[in-house]
């Protein structure tokens, strides 16, 4: 929300207090409490008539500061609030001298907040070596009266060349410099600055995270209301914040998700291909059938079936019971399908429809958000009649969740948590939550209720969604999938935006609908969504009126899809290890480049190609020709596909058919592949092959390929000179190393073992 009518003025009806003076700076525990009056004190009667600022400066962990903005102190906190970690660490808090003269800091772990408290109002936010990474300077503060209520604001500098990425999912331009962003969940696809994913915390490549920790609508102005500073504001009279602090942005990501929530771990078959039924096309147990044995039929790779919306009968979401006319005998569907080695999602929503007798059922029990007269809270948009579970009632959520069980005593392995979005704010809660707050908040419930359940049922490590809507710690409860896209190259490129801005927010996984959701893909466009969603974290062929199954578009499009689900699968000792990295540390899976190579200014704000974990770069190509761009950073990257070596630093021209894209590895990787290329599930490490690729001389690293359905490996590689030593001390199964991608292997172990290999005379 803009305030300012450009550099001098204040818009009509709004007037600003901000802090003028210090009173006094206190120690308040491991707090720093700053009392700041909204003019100089020069006399006792400066002090009538004259509001106050209170500054909190606190540290919930290392490397975090937050600050605490307050005009009143007094409001009734209904809340929610974001559910935020903190632990014992050390803070070190110093005063000025007895003369006043100086600042004061509060300094947690390496990052250090400096107050002014003999001049205009500032505070630092200081790295280690004592460069400021932003400030709040003697204008940023303000308390603000206007004609829709009061707001308090804050304004933190930015240096020339800074970019600012992340506050959600946002399928506009990659970097947020001169972006207006409202933080407000809605249900507008991903071709608008509406975001179903809307998370307050923003990345700077200038060494710091910012948080606000308001799940209401949080108003930022990145270099738009001041061009020079990143602004954010909330309604009422208490603005928090917190600045997070690292050496990289990985390091910032590290301790945002250690704040708000890690990813969950997700079971290893959902790394495979998801089919759909599509949303509104016809499908009974035939054409289910069908879709099941033409994969199967054409050597295609599937490893779940998704039963979309119309698995229920249509005016009855959500009912959770299988309409009679399609699915006649839904557990043994589910146990035929089920015994040809698939999991099983189901479409679910958070939505009651009148006619569903769960309708009934839920405003009697008083499970039903309700309207300020006590009725049931009611519209007819998506369904008629149209009610809301209400997941602040604990016996709420035990309802829903028996609903589900049911489902799951079928054969139903996970859901796809639809919508969330659509919460309105002129109801009541059950635990008297503040309508404002609990519209962002209200999916975080949701799924919350879902992936518990599914913990329950199938154990840790084994629940796993398909997510529409969330915000700050939503990542807990993976996975997400990007929303409803068009079937075009602009869409494809948008919804790649969106999922690497999802990822610079703390999100660890993220999948798309492959070919676009809305109308029918183009045949290229097809083929050129499938190479990428098959590179993705996850993958999943849907769509909305068009069915998505390879074959309806032409024999390429088929090839394609066999190839890169093989490709995948082959993959999974790597993406299994890159899958833990992010459940361990939250960084996600899918990395935009200035995440990975923060140090080259010529990634910032590329948004087109991104890095798969740590060491593969992967550009997919955004039309039907075969011309293409990739940039490289500095180094001799090689070609996944061709084994094609190419001294990177700069933009390339190349061409590829719809078989390949730009598929690099990064030099100085130790890449694990499988020997399984049909399913997801096996044993990662037994018959793994180590390929090396361009290793320093004085390499000496620790890979470690995950278990899978067997036993994890871990395996050392130091190079001295041209001699590579790879050893294990706990490989079960054989093993073997290769040189690039697709060289031979040059020497094998069975188990517990060593392998030398000369470069030298191996080419």
């Amino acid at each position: 929300m803009k305030f300012t009518d450009g550099y001098w003025q204040l818009r009509p009806g709004v007037e600003a207090l901000r802090p003028r003076d210090i009173d006094d700076v206190v120690v308040d525990g491991a707090d720093l409490l700053v009392h700041a009056p909204t003019a100089i004190i020069d006399a006792r009667g400066d002090t009538l008539n004259r509001p106050v600022i209170t500054v909190r400066l606190s540290s919930p962990l290392p490397d975090v500061v937050g600050v605490r903005i307050s005009h009143h102190l007094g409001g009734l906190d209904r809340g929610p609030h974001f559910a935020l970690a903190s632990r014992e660490h050390d803070v070190a808090i110093e005063l000025p001298e007895a003369t006043g003269k100086g600042p004061a800091t509060l300094t947690a772990g390496r990052l250090t907040a400096r107050v002014a408290t003999d001049g205009p109002w500032g505070v630092e936010m200081v790295a280690p070596d004592g460069r400021v990474l932003t400030s709040s300077m003697a204008q940023s503060v303000a308390v603000l009266s206007t004609p829709q209520g009061p707001f308090v604001r804050e304004q933190l500098t930015m240096g020339v060349g800074e970019t600012i990425y992340g506050l959600g999912e946002r399928f506009g331009t990659f970097a947020k410099n001169g972006q207006s962003v409202d933080i407000w969940n809605e249900d507008g696809g991903t071709a608008s600055e509406q975001a179903y994913k809307n998370v307050p915390f923003y990345l700077s490549d200038a060494g710091y995270g910012l948080f606000v920790a308001h799940p209401e609508r949080v108003s930022f102005e990145i270099g738009t209301e001041v061009v020079s500073r990143a602004q954010f504001s909330v309604a009422g009279s208490e603005l928090q914040y917190y600045v997070v602090y690292g050496d990289t942005p990985t390091e910032i990501l590290e301790r945002y998700t250690e704040l708000t929530g890690r990813p969950a771990r997700v079971p290893a078959w959902s790394y495979g291909l998801w089919l759909s039924t599509s949303f509104t096309t016809s499908y009974d147990e035939e054409t289910v059938t069908s879709f099941v044995d033409g994969m199967a039929e054409r050597d295609l790779p599937l490893s779940v079936f998704h039963f979309d919306c119309f698995w229920m009968r249509r005016f009855h979401w959500s009912d959770f019971l299988w309409d009679p006319a399609m699915f006649p005998d839904p557990a043994g569907m589910l146990a035929r399908l089920k015994a040809r080695g698939l999991r099983i999602c189901v479409w679910i929503n958070p939505y009651i429809a009148q006619r569903s007798h769960l309708f009934a059922e839920g405003r009697e029990l008083g499970y039903l958000v309700t309207a300020p007269d006590g009725g049931v809270w009611q519209w007819d948009k998506w369904q008629a009649g149209m009610a809301l579970v209400d997941f602040t009632n604990p016996e709420a959520v035990a309802w829903y969740q028996g609903k589900l069980r049911a489902l799951l005593d079928d054969g139903v392995d996970c859901f796809k948590t639809d919508f969330g979005e659509r919460i309105p704010t002129d109801v009541v809660w059950h635990d008297g939550s503040d309508p404002q707050r609990m519209h962002n908040t209200y999916p975080q419930l949701y799924n919350k209720a879902v992936f518990d359940l599914l913990e329950a049922e199938r154990g840790e490590g084994e629940a796993v969604l398909f997510a529409r809507s969330a915000t700050a710690g939503g990542q807990q409860f993976p996975v997400h999938w990007g929303g409803d896209c068009e079937s075009t190259f602009v869409a494809m490129a948008e919804s790649l935006r969106g999922g690497l801005s999802l990822g610079m927010s703390g999100f660890g996984f993220w999948s798309h609908d492959i070919g676009g959701f809305e109308g029918t893909p183009d045949p290229a466009v097809f083929k050129r969504w499938v190479a990428f969603g098959l590179l993705s974290s996850h993958s999943r062929l849907h769509g909305s009126n068009s069915y998505r199954v390879p074959w309806a578009f032409d024999d390429e499009a088929v090839d394609v899809t066999r190839a890169f689900t093989r490709l995948k699968m082959s993959l999974m000792p790597y993406l299994g290890a890159v899958g833990e990295t992010a459940s361990s540390t939250g960084v996600p899976v899918m990395r935009a480049m200035a995440l990975e190579f923060p140090r080259d200014r010529g990634v910032a704000g590329l948004g087109t190609q991104y890095l798969l974990g740590s060491s593969l770069l992967v550009a997919p190509v955004f039309s039907a020709g075969r011309r293409t761009e990739v940039y490289l950073p500095g180094g001799t990257w090689t070609h996944l596909l061709t084994g094609e070596r190419v001294e990177g630093r700069g933009w390339r021209a190349e061409e590829h058919g719809f078989d390949s894209l730009p598929l690099y590895v990064r030099p100085g990787t130790v890449l694990p592949v499988g020997a399984v290329t049909d399913t997801p599930e096996y044993a990662w490490a037994d018959g793994v092959v180590l390929r090396l690729f361009e290793l320093p001389d004085g390499y000496d690293a620790v890979t470690t390929v995950p278990g899978g359905t067997g036993a994890p490996a871990t395996f050392r590689v130091v190079r001295d000179g041209e001699e590579v030593r790879v050893s294990s001390t706990d490989a079960t199964a054989a093993w073997s190393v290769a040189l690039g991608a697709l060289g031979e292997p040059v020497g094998s172990a069975g188990g517990v073992g060593e392998v030398v290999v000369t470069l030298g005379a191996a080419g």
